[in-house]
C-alpha cells in the first residue's frame, strides 16, 4: 500500500533573476531564519504522449537530490494544495513503484508513460522557524534548467521562489505574499514546474464543474450531481482495489450500482441510446468487482454457522472443505477482476462516464424542476417494490419465491438510491426512506445468502459424499439455513406493513 500522502501548500512567485529576497524574520510568528542550505536536484518527469496526466493536472517525476529524494505524485486538491504521495527509488530507480502506478491506471487507461520533462534545480533553502524552533515555512529560492523533452524539444531556463508552509498557517503564506510583493515579485503565472516546462504543449485542464443542486434546481442539475459524485467514487476506489483492499472493492461496487441504478430510474430524462449501452457496462463491472467479496460473504457466514454447532454433531473435515473451496474461488475471483480493471473494456467505459459528465445526454424532462420530476420517479419506484413484495407474498415458499424476495431486494436497492438523489429537495422526508429502502436491502440480503449458502452446501456435501466423506453436517447446516430464511420471511412480511410512503413532495 503505498504512503497516504501529506498536504502541499504552497504559493509560487515569478523572479526577475536580479531580484534579491527580501527580510523574511519579522513575518508573523516567525522568530527568526535559519542560514541558507543548497541543493541540486535532478527530476525526470512522467507522462503519456498525448500528456493525459497534464490535462488532470497530475505530476509524476523521479528525483535525485535534495532531502526527499524519490518517486513524487502529486495531485490537485484545492487552490495552492496539492496532495503529495511518495516512493522511495528501491534497488532499481528507473521502474516506477506500482503503488505510484496503482494510483494513475485510471487516469492512463492503457497509455505508456515515457520521460516528457527533465528539470535541474539549484534550489537555495530558507527555513521559517517559529516558537520551539518549530519550522513554519520553507522559502526556496530556485534557479530552473528545463528541458522539454516530449512531444517535441524544448528548452527553458528561469528563476522561481516558493514558499511552503510546513507547520505554518495560511496567514503567513498571505504575509509572505504581500513582503514578496514589496519587492515587485508577482505569483506565477503557471500552476507548477512541470506545466511552464511544457509551455505551448500543456493540455487544457479537464474539469467538469457541477453546482450543488437545490430544491429550486432543474431534475438535470440533480442527477448530474449525483452522477459527478459515483464517477469520482470510480476513480477514487480504483487504485484501493488493484491494491487489493477489501473496502475499496465493496465502495467502487456500491458506487458502480447506484449509477447504473439511476440511470435506470431517470431513463425518461436521459437518451436511453447512450444510457442504456453505459448501464450494461456498469453491470459488467459491478460483476467484475463482486465476486471475491461475494464468496468472502458466504465462507464468513458458513463458518459461523458451523462454530455455533455441538461439536459431536460436526462430522468430517468441514472447516478445511469450506476453506479450500472458498480460498480457491476468491483466488480466482481476485485475479478476474484485476484483469477486469486492466482491459479495454473497463478503460472505455472510463471514457464514456467523462464523455457523459462533459455532454450529459439530457432529454427535455431534464429540464423541469426537480420538485415535480424526482417525486414522481421515486414514487415509480416505490410502486415497483410494493408489487414485487406482493408477488412474493403471493407465492408458496421454494425457490420460486426466493427469486421473487431476491427481486424485491433489487427493487428496494433502486428505491434507496433514487431517494438519494433527493436529499436536496426534502432532506428530512429522503433520509426516512432510504433508511427504510435500506433496511429492506440488508433484511432480504440475508435471505439471499441463505439461499446462495444452502446451493453451497448442497454442492460441498455432494463433493464430500464423492469423496467418500460424511455428509451429514452439511445437509444438517443446509437445514439451519433453510429455517433461518423462513424466519428472515416471516420477520419482514410483518415488517413491510411499516415500510413508508414515497412522499417526498411538499
Amino acid at each position: 500500500m503505498t504512503s497516504a500522502g501529506y498536504a502541499e501548500i504552497e504559493r509560487t512567485f515569478d523572479v526577475n533573476p536580479a531580484t534579491t529576497l527580501p527580510p523574511l524574520h519579522d513575518l508573523p510568528g516567525v522568530t527568526h531564519v535559519e542560514p541558507p542550505v543548497e541543493h541540486h536536484l535532478d527530476a525526470l518527469y512522467y507522462d503519456s504522449i498525448d500528456l493525459v496526466l497534464a490535462s488532470r493536472r497530475l505530476t509524476l517525476r523521479r528525483r535525485t537530490g535534495g532531502v526527499d529524494a524519490g518517486w513524487h505524485l502529486k495531485l490537485p486538491v484545492a487552490v495552492d494544495e496539492r496532495r503529495e504521495i511518495r516512493e522511495p527509488l528501491g534497488e532499481h530507480p528507473e521502474h516506477i513503484p506500482e503503488a505510484i502506478l496503482n494510483l494513475v491506471r485510471a487516469v492512463l487507461r492503457g497509455r505508456t508513460l515515457v520521460p516528457v520533462v527533465r528539470l535541474r534545480t539549484r534550489r537555495t533553502v530558507h527555513e521559517l522557524v517559529g516558537e520551539d524552533d518549530q519550522v513554519l515555512a520553507e522559502v526556496c529560492d530556485d534557479e530552473v534548467q528545463a528541458d522539454r523533452l516530449a512531444p517535441e524539444p524544448l528548452s527553458q531556463t528561469w528563476r522561481e521562489w516558493e514558499v511552503e508552509l510546513v507547520h505554518g498557517s495560511r496567514d503567513l503564506l498571505d504575509a509572505a505574499q504581500v513582503r514578496l510583493a514589496s519587492v515587485g515579485v508577482e505569483p506565477s503565472g503557471t500552476p507548477s514546474k512541470l506545466a511552464r516546462a511544457l509551455g505551448d504543449a500543456l493540455p487544457p485542464f479537464v474539469t467538469v464543474p457541477v453546482p450543488r443542486p437545490t430544491r429550486k434546481s432543474s431534475a438535470g442539475a440533480v442527477l448530474l450531481k449525483y452522477v459527478h459524485e459515483q464517477v469520482r467514487a470510480i476513480g477514487t476506489q480504483d487504485a484501493r482495489v488493484r491494491e487489493n483492499d477489501v473496502d475499496g472493492v465493496h465502495r467502487m461496487r456500491v458506487a458502480t450500482r447506484r449509477l447504473r441504478s439511476v440511470l435506470s430510474t431517470y431513463r425518461d430524462c436521459l437518451d436511453t441510446a447512450v444510457t442504456g449501452p453505459l448501464r450494461n457496462e456498469l453491470r459488467w463491472l459491478a460483476g467484475s468487482l463482486g465476486a471475491a467479496r461475494d464468496a468472502e460473504v458466504i465462507r464468513q457466514r458458513l463458518a459461523h454457522r458451523l462454530g455455533q454447532e455441538p461439536a459431536e454433531l460436526v462430522v468430517g473435515p468441514l472447516t478445511e472443505r469450506i476453506d479450500e473451496h472458498f480460498a480457491a474461488v476468491i483466488r480466482g475471483a481476485c485475479s478476474q477482476t484485476l484483469a477486469a480493471l486492466d482491459s479495454e473494456r473497463y478503460f472505455r467505459l472510463l471514457d464514456t462516464l467523462d464523455a457523459v459528465l462533459a455532454a450529459p445526454p439530457l432529454l427535455p424532462p431534464a429540464d423541469k424542476p426537480a420538485s415535480i420530476v424526482i417525486p414522481e420517479l421515486i414514487r415509480a419506484d416505490w410502486k415497483r417494490l410494493r408489487a414485487s413484495v406482493f408477488l412474493a407474498q403471493g407465492t408458496p415458499s421454494g425457490a420460486v419465491r426466493d427469486e421473487a424476495l431476491h427481486e424485491a431486494r433489487k427493487r428496494a436497492k433502486q428505491l434507496r438510491y433514487a431517494a438519494e438523489t433527493a436529499t436536496p429537495l426534502r432532506r428530512s422526508r429522503a433520509v426516512r426512506l432510504v433508511a427504510a429502502a435500506r433496511q429492506v436491502q440488508d433484511t432480504l440480503g440475508d435471505h439471499q445468502d441463505s439461499v446462495v449458502a444452502r446451493e453451497k452446501l448442497l454442492r460441498l456435501g455432494m463433493a464430500a459424499y464423492l469423496q467418500g466423506e460424511n455428509a451429514f453436517s452439511y445437509g444438517r447446516l443446509h437445514a439451519v439455513e433453510q429455517n433461518g430464511a423462513a424466519a428472515v420471511e416471516a420477520r419482514f412480511f410483518r415488517t413491510w406493513r411499516d415500510f413508508p410512503k414515497a412522499s417526498i413532495a411538499k
